[in-house]
């Protein structure tokens, strides 16, 4: 069995040939070629990706999906979308957008991609700050996807973002306009300047915290095409965001103010003692849904 694909004014032809007769490509025909071709990743995980980009591209349910094959055509599009995916690049950036806490998020190169357990940790900052009024400033904003979460989850909050990259902040304000949400996105590099701003209930970074180190059990797909700025810490200093965000946090934080950090699973207990040292008071570590180390929490008093 073998698939051709015919190209021709930018629609793409597909045909399952048979060693007797050629049969028009059903819908799990297609599928079920793809995740064999698509064996970087599990097969489970290629599933989903390649339904992912189907419907991307046709618009349609994937229930609908088999009514539309019967006509035998695909745009010319998907294919080189497919190429790209099974080069490794991760399909937000393909497609442009990603998922986030029930909302879609504009990504690029410049930007991490969201990921499940940071909507774990604007989950748990949502749960533990119900208040009104909320001051509240994510440092490394990327996507703007927590601040911009946040401020729409909570009940008038006051919302900044930083980041040292201007590129990044871009992404981040089309974000905030395109989901009418209204959030203060400022350039700044946390490790040599100091944010104006002060009495904040709440502090949350999703800081960079792999070291160089470790890229060797990265999956290709993070290390080729995400923002390494984003990523990775020097093997020597591999503490140098918690350290500085958590040393400045004492003056950004107001008396009984929370500080919240994504953080490396393993280095969830130096993190823990780094903050317990600076005078943290509730120094909590807090496991994902996987069961990972994955967030902190403290208390500034």
């Amino acid at each position: 069995m073998s698939i051709s694909f015919c190209m021709g004014n930018g629609v793409s032809t597909f045909t399952l040939s048979h060693p007797t007769s050629l049969q028009p490509m059903t819908y799990s025909d297609l599928v079920n070629a793809w995740i064999q071709e698509l064996n970087i990743y599990p097969s489970s995980e290629a599933e989903t990706l390649v339904n992912w980009l189907l419907e991307h591209h046709l618009g349609l349910r994937r229930v609908d999906m088999v009514r539309f094959f019967e006509k035998d055509t695909l745009p010319s599009g998907l294919i080189h979308d497919f190429e790209r995916l099974k080069l490794g690049e991760p399909i937000q950036y393909i497609l442009g957008h990603g998922p986030f806490y029930g909302r879609e998020f504009e990504v690029t190169q410049d930007t991490l991609i969201p990921r499940n357990e940071t909507e774990e940790l604007v989950h748990l900052i949502i749960k533990e700050n119900p208040g009104i009024g909320n001051k509240i400033l994510d440092i490394g904003t990327g996507t703007g996807c927590i601040p911009i979460t946040l401020f729409l989850e909570m009940k008038e909050a006051k919302v900044y973002g930083l980041d040292v990259s201007e590129r990044a902040l871009e992404v981040a304000r089309r974000n905030a306009k395109k989901l009418h949400a209204v959030v203060n996105f400022l350039n700044c590099d946390i490790l040599s300047d100091h944010p104006a701003i002060s009495e904040l209930d709440v502090l949350v970074s999703n800081p960079p915290y792999v070291p160089q180190k470790d890229q060797s059990e990265m999956h290709r797909n993070v290390v080729d095409f995400e923002p390494h700025l984003a990523l990775f810490v020097p093997d020597e200093d591999p503490l140098i965001f918690y350290r500085v965000i958590g040393e400045k946090g004492k003056s950004l934080l107001k008396k009984g103010g929370r500080l919240y950090f994504e953080i490396y699973e393993k280095a969830a207990k130096e993190i823990k003692e780094l903050l317990e040292k600076q005078g943290y008071d509730r120094v909590t570590v807090h496991s994902d849904l996987n069961g990972k180390e994955r967030m902190i929490t403290a208390t500034w008093n």
